[in-house]
């Protein structure tokens, strides 16, 4: 449920207009933050070329000192029968109209969640009178623009070109990720952050930068993340380009080799047609960790009751076994084990149709009896991948699809993991959507894997519990660099990824497999607090679950999947991280060592409300396998308790309230 409120009316000091209408600011409604949108010719210098054109920057307010967030940065669509780009005019400006929203999510960051902003549309037309919009919303904790084509035509256009750049500060310093190369398996959003490089720096990958990009401007005055929310079935999913030429990022097209070649890079629409939403989160470094605005930009759900999505934690068979889905005894012991652990749901993996030694309806009929719930995987393929792993061709095609969901609705199936979609093309992107609201009509709750990055889903379909987008621990089988680079990595993605939406990165895994691991058992069990996602599923073996000592076997069973509030204690991207999470009266804690020498993190309780709590902690023991586990004491809210963590080590914390 949502609700929304507009008041409109020029806003003192919010808007304002040069003589000639060729200039343009909206203010957040704290004024700490500004848009300023400028209709100019620059002059052709080297910077910016000849003609008039639209710019835009962000300004913010830190303290008693204006921080430039982004320089002028271009703007501007080309159509295949319209530019926009240059000699544009000014045609008029919407009055300011202040937004407030207040809206609840089943799972997420929050239960709770509200946000105000100002907005302003201003139209533009070119030379033949041809008109673009662009809607303007600024908030308290970041901005966003999108374009839109109001004139009707039936007619179906291409887009061409999206002049959009982003002009980062020179000093500022980035942690940003390359874009996959299409293989059979990507892009999926699988590489690694570079960490605190230059502005401007080559990227190690011809394909650009990924969304979400992290920069800090004046040596950490200011934060601030790109990414995009509201992506409809009439776009694509952008990237940056790899160059950056005097600090401006460009957006970039997807590849014409993604998703074996299916689809088209450019995307097509009858008019009116608008774009998703270009975001940038601003901030201090909570404040990028803390916010909602991919969701608070989302648009609303239509589905009226949503009772059905529950959120839940999840035992997985396939990162120990491989060949466990095929086999119905061995994935009964991982209903046993949910079972145990009162863990919701058990998943079974790729190529549960050639199963052995029973049927899934044998395994369906077991999970009953335990209480547990199943999720299945599928293949999302389709003409857009060549794997082959089963059940194939059943979500591409919408009635299909539909004849499966009605189907797994009977069986009693409770949510799907769909797999490989290896493209941002526009098909693609459309077919996520159509998996979901198909999904959503039978209560079929969704898992995304293979697959692109959160874009504010999960408040358009509540029924989107998590996806993948993120390289994940199922790597320590097969890239034998990943046990070196995850601690720091792990830090990075708090940061990140996991800020855009849910992310399922299957954590917590203590024991080895192909490529040993190198964070501590603390640092791993850490990560069922520090990630965020609807479904956790835990990633290790029964036997290395059931091993653990009951301190440890006493949080697994304990941790939530979904929380009503998050906040950032202490970090910093590929250094460390330590998150709090509320749920009812009581806090999750967590934290993660990324550096390989040991460090000290201070726990102030006072950031999580007055009071007296008891807490009950798990730390690195002896060594990176062992845990300590300290007495329970009480902690009041103007103590500060100090831990130290190993090297890629970590933490665990829970803290309830005592009653007076």
């Amino acid at each position: 449920m949502s609700m929304i409120r507009m008041s409109f009316g020029i806003l003192l000091g919010v808007v304002s207009m040069g003589l000639a209408q060729n200039a343009w600011e909206v203010s957040s409604p704290q004024g700490n933050l500004t848009m300023s949108v400028n209709l100019v010719d620059r002059g052709g210098t080297a910077d910016y070329p000849a003609g008039v054109r639209l710019y835009y920057s962000l300004q913010c307010k830190v303290g008693d000192k204006i921080v430039t967030v982004l320089n002028d940065s271009p703007l501007g669509m080309v159509r295949d029968d319209q530019a926009f780009v240059e000699g544009l005019a000014f045609v008029s400006a919407s009055k300011l109209q202040k937004i407030e929203q207040a809206y609840t999510l089943p799972h997420g960051k929050k239960s709770q969640y509200s946000n105000t902003c100002n907005e302003q549309t201003i139209v533009f037309q070119n030379g033949r009178s041809a008109k673009m919009e662009l809607i303007i919303r600024v908030f308290d904790n970041g901005a966003a623009f999108r374009y839109r084509f109001p004139e009707k035509d039936a007619a179906v256009h291409k887009l061409t070109q999206e002049a959009t750049g982003y002009a980062i500060p020179k000093d500022a310093r980035c942690w940003m990720m390359p874009y996959d190369a299409p293989t059979q398996y990507a892009p999926a959003y699988e590489v690694y952050y570079e960490n605190d490089i230059a502005v401007g720096t080559p990227c190690p990958k011809e394909f650009g930068w990924a969304f979400p990009a992290l920069f800090s401007v004046e040596q950490g005055k200011c934060w601030a993340l790109l990414a995009e929310a509201d992506m409809d079935r009439s776009y694509f999913g952008a990237r940056l380009e790899s160059a950056a030429p005097k600090g401006v990022y460009r957006i970039r097209m997807p590849e014409a080799e993604e998703g074996m070649g299916v689809g088209s890079v450019q995307p097509s629409s009858a008019l009116p047609w608008q774009t998703p939403w270009r975001v940038v989160i601003v901030g201090a470094l909570s404040t990028v960790v803390e916010s909602t605005l991919i969701t608070d930009l989302a648009r609303p759900t239509e589905i009226k009751d949503i009772s059905w999505v529950k959120p839940g934690r999840v035992s997985w068979s396939w990162w120990s076994d491989q060949d466990s889905p095929r086999n119905c005894e061995s994935l009964k012991t991982f209903v046993d084990l949910a079972a145990e652990m009162g863990w919701e749901y058990t998943l079974v993996d790729a190529n549960w149709t050639i199963m052995d030694k029973g049927t899934i309806h044998d395994l369906m009929r077991y999970a009953a009896d335990k209480k547990v719930g199943v999720l299945l995987w599928y293949n999302s393929g389709g003409p857009h991948n060549r794997v082959t792993e089963m059940p194939r061709g059943m979500m591409d095609m919408s009635s299909v699809r539909r004849f499966e969901f009605e189907r797994l609705k009977k069986w009693g199936v409770k949510g799907v993991k769909v797999d490989f979609f290896q493209s941002d093309k526009q098909e693609s992107l459309a077919m996520y959507q159509g998996i979901l609201a198909d999904a959503a009509d039978f209560q079929i709750m969704v898992n995304f894997h293979g697959c692109t990055i959160p874009r504010g889903w999960s408040r358009t379909w509540p029924n989107l519990i998590s996806m993948e987008g993120v390289r994940g621990e199922e790597s320590y089988i097969f890239d034998k660099v990943y046990p070196d680079k995850a601690p720091s990595y792990n830090t990075i993605l708090a940061f990140t990824r996991n800020v855009i939406g849910p992310m399922d990165y299957t954590p917590v895994g203590f024991s080895n497999n192909r490529y040993p691991h190198k964070t501590s058992n603390a640092h791993e069990l850490g990560l069922s607090v520090v990630f965020e996602s609807g479904w956790l599923h835990f990633t290790d073996s029964v036997q290395s679950y059931r091993s653990q000592p009951d301190f440890v076997k006493a949080f697994l069973k304990a941790v939530p999947t979904t929380w009503d509030d998050t906040r950032l204690i202490d970090g910093m991207p590929g250094s460390h991280a330590v998150l709090a999470r509320r749920k009812g009266g009581g806090w999750f804690v967590a934290g993660i060592n990324g550096l390989d020498t040991p460090r000290t993190v201070t726990l102030d309780p006072a950031v999580l409300g007055k009071g007296v709590w008891k807490l009950d902690l798990i730390t690195d023991g002896d060594g990176p396998k062992s845990f300590a586990h300290p007495d329970p004491r009480t902690l009041a809210s103007g103590d500060k308790l100090t831990l130290s963590l190993g090297a890629y080590g970590g933490f665990v914390a829970r803290l309830n309230p005592v009653s007076p």
